[in-house]
């Protein structure tokens, strides 16, 4: 069973390399209001039942993936 998981910074929490790259991207003369960067982990899992599978993503996350007090994440669990 294949996932992804989206994890970026939470809303108001200080992105630097967002900001980098929403300059950057201003300066290259694009019309961008905002970027905001974060990052995708793909995953192969030993999983039959996506309930389970996304259960044991949750935990993941909390434990490894991202850090809840700074950034949130998406799950995306394909059979």
């Amino acid at each position: 069973m294949k996932a992804t998981v989206l994890v970026r910074p939470k809303p108001g929490i200080l992105d630097p390399q967002g900001e980098a790259v929403e300059s950057s991207l201003r300066h290259l003369g694009f019309a961008v209001e905002t970027a905001r960067v974060g990052r995708l982990v793909e995953l192969e899992l030993e999983a039959e039942d996506p309930e389970r599978a996304r259960d044991e993503l949750e935990r993941m996350c909390e434990q490894l993936l991202a850090n809840p007090l700074i950034e949130s994440y998406e799950i995306t669990v394909a059979p």
